[in-house]
């Protein structure tokens, strides 16, 4: 079979404790989301997306996560 096995994808909530000065920026950044697209979202509906475009873009965090996974036999991601 050419497609690999799903992935979990069931969501796991996490409460963080965020700086005030953190929160300011989240909410102007959902602004700016707004104004960029025409849409509003919410921080919190934001936030994972951000995480994930953050960690995507990590080449030193994608070149360890690769190595430590190839050296247990998993697979993070089937792409890298």
């Amino acid at each position: 079979m050419k497609l690999a096995k799903l992935p979990d994808r069931t969501p796991v909530k996490m409460n963080v404790v965020l700086a005030p000065n953190l929160t300011k920026r989240l909410r102007e950044y959902a602004d700016f989301y707004a104004e960029t697209y025409g849409s509003r979202e919410e921080v919190a509906d934001l936030i994972p997306f951000m995480l994930e475009a953050f960690l995507d873009s990590d080449a030193d965090f994608r070149k360890g996560s690769k190595k430590r996974h190839e050296s247990t036999g998993s697979r993070l991601n089937p792409l890298l």
